[in-house]
């Protein structure tokens, strides 16, 4: 019986136990329910604010391009053959005709050269042969005026008084004599345009021939760059595998301040009007900006992939060595610019229904305060009227996750740590 009655009281006590260890189970299970449903729907969220200060805001349009012209004239040839002397050398500064340098032609250049002499020659026949027809048919306009003019004055044709008879002009022999002399004068002045045309012509044959020559000269006056030949060097050879066309020899730089393109969007090329400041800089003079003004706009733009551009062009008011052709650029067109005006981060505005609007807090609450607003710039807002300096709005907000529960077993709830700085928190 002792045995049974110890048996018993064992039995009872880890009934006892067991019965303990499911109650705390059954309650931490619960907790961590709990804790699931309302502990991480614990927000909080923060407000990022700044105050209306009074400042200068530059409205601009960012356009990309690339540098036009840098002032520099190339001087090519067509000759082919070994380069003799060379007279000049990058820097020196040359006039208009002054020799670069001499090649010995080689059959192929001596053939294209005595080719370009025979052309020449033959404009030139061209326009004189065009000039003796011109006074040939001036002669005969003015002996055709004379002819109409004497029977015109006489008597038939004109009464004692000098005033025309028109019932007689109105006769055959009238007619003809005034027909030819209108003829031969609309001759003569076709004759005008035959003669300037050879001009041009000559003019034509004599460049080709100069680019043929075995003497390079200078096309312009400036300063010799990029001089790309030296003594003993084949140009224009076949040999080579360059173009027999055209060479280019060097380049001449002339005075005057570079040009650069940009394309303009359909939205920003309303803006952009003739005289505009604009700030210019170049990825490969990376710290360096250049300053120029806009001096022309295509108002009829290129469409492209179904984008339609439109290019301007602006000069720069400086050159530099540095800016060659072709290089890439980004220029920033001044539109307007405004000083001593309230300003607030561009981020800071918002509109609905058409209403622009900034935010503030009041007793932790957002409030939406209408405003007017002017100039627009990347980072900035220009107020009109809707705050006055010094007062706070927000500028944005951010909300984080939070878990406020407490273990069953702990004597307190966990409390949230912030943070201080410009930041306001406000808990959901």
């Amino acid at each position: 019986m002792k045995i049974i009655t110890n048996f018993k009281n064992w039995f009872g006590k880890r009934t006892l136990i067991i019965k303990t260890l499911l109650i705390v189970a059954v309650i931490g299970i619960g907790w961590l329910i709990v804790s699931a449903i309302f502990g991480a729907n614990k927000q909080k969220t923060s407000y990022q604010t700044s105050k209306v200060e009074k400042g200068m805001i530059v409205s601009s349009v960012s356009a990309s391009g690339a540098v036009l012209s840098v002032n520099v004239m190339s001087a090519n040839t067509k000759a082919t053959g070994i380069v003799k002397t060379v007279y000049v050398k990058d820097g020196d500064v040359v006039k208009k005709g002054d020799k670069i340098l001499d090649i010995d032609l080689d059959f192929q250049g001596q053939q294209k050269n005595a080719a370009a002499w025979a052309s020449y020659l033959s404009a030139q026949n061209n326009v004189e042969s065009a000039k003796a027809n011109q006074y040939v048919l001036q002669s005969d306009m003015f002996t055709k005026w004379k002819t109409f003019f004497d029977l015109s004055t006489n008597s038939t044709y004109q009464n004692s008084d000098g005033s025309p008879n028109y019932t007689n002009r109105a006769l055959a022999e009238f007619h003809i004599a005034e027909d030819n002399w209108l003829a031969t004068e609309a001759k003569y002045k076709n004759s005008q345009a035959v003669v300037t045309q050879t001009q041009v012509a000559l003019n034509s044959a004599w460049l080709d021939y100069a680019q043929s020559s075995s003497t390079i000269t200078a096309p312009t006056d400036g300063t010799i760059t990029s001089l790309m030949y030296s003594p003993g060097m084949s140009i224009g050879s076949l040999d080579t595998g360059t173009s027999t066309s055209n060479q280019k020899v060097a380049t001449i730089k002339t005075e005057g301040n570079p040009i650069v393109s940009v394309n303009l969007s359909e939205i920003d090329v309303s803006k952009v009007k003739l005289g505009q400041k604009t700030t210019i800089t170049l990825d490969s003079i990376p710290d360096k900006t250049f300053t120029g003004k806009v001096i022309g706009v295509d108002r009829i733009g290129t469409t492209t992939s179904g984008v339609t551009q439109y290019a301007s062009n602006i000069q720069l008011d400086t050159s530099s060595e540095q800016i060659l052709p072709n290089m890439t650029v980004t220029a920033n067109i001044i539109i307007s610019r405004k000083d001593n005006v309230l300003l607030v981060p561009y981020g800071a505005i918002r509109s609905q229904n058409g209403q622009s609007y900034v935010q503030t807090l009041n007793g932790g609450k957002l409030q939406n305060l209408p405003v007017e607003i002017g100039l627009t710039s990347d980072t900035q807002t220009e107020i009109v009227s809707g705050v006055k300096e010094g007062d706070m709005i927000v500028t944005g907000t951010t909300t984080s996750q939070t878990t406020q529960t407490a273990s069953p077993f702990s004597s307190g709830f966990g409390t949230n740590r912030s943070g201080g700085g410009n930041t306001i928190r406000i808990r959901d």
